[in-house]
């Protein structure tokens, strides 16, 4: 199976925040969830910074080590913001029908209002949890879902 149909199939079913309190839960799914992000990450040509920053500023030898497989239990935020990009992936899939006008869109300047100007992966990578919810939440909207 392609990467990216890999990454569209898991961006289907985003996880629920209210589960995500559960450590168990998040146990089971930390691992899944940073070879998603990775894939996505590898996806969308993101450098290094940019993986550390849509990740909450996690250290290099952290995200090193989740290279290598080395994944422990991730935190709430940290698959909360996994969650929010999968999200966001769907999104462009559904509202672009070519992949790469999608992605065009995403790292294009953009004047609408949660974007200023800059493209809304830049406003994704402000580092905080809020800005890849302004992204996800202007995507949702465009899509017409409340």
């Amino acid at each position: 199976m392609h990467s990216a149909d890999t990454i569209q199939i898991a961006a289907s079913d985003v996880l629920a925040p209210a589960s995500l309190r559960d450590p168990k839960v998040r146990e089971g799914m930390s691992s899944a969830a940073v070879g998603l992000f990775l894939k996505l990450a590898d996806h969308w040509n993101l450098s290094v910074d940019q993986r550390l920053a849509l990740l909450g500023d996690i250290s290099r030898p952290t995200y090193h080590n989740w290279q290598r497989g080395k994944v422990g239990t991730l935190s709430r935020d940290q698959l909360e913001r996994i969650s929010l990009l999968l999200g966001i992936h769907k999104g462009l899939k559904l509202l672009f029908s070519d992949e790469a006008a999608g992605l065009r869109w995403f790292k294009s300047a953009n004047r609408d209002l949660p974007f200023g100007g800059a493209a809304p992966l830049d406003r994704a990578l402000g580092g905080s949890i809020d800005d890849l919810y302004a992204v996800r939440r202007y995507i949702d909207a465009w899509r017409g879902i409340k």
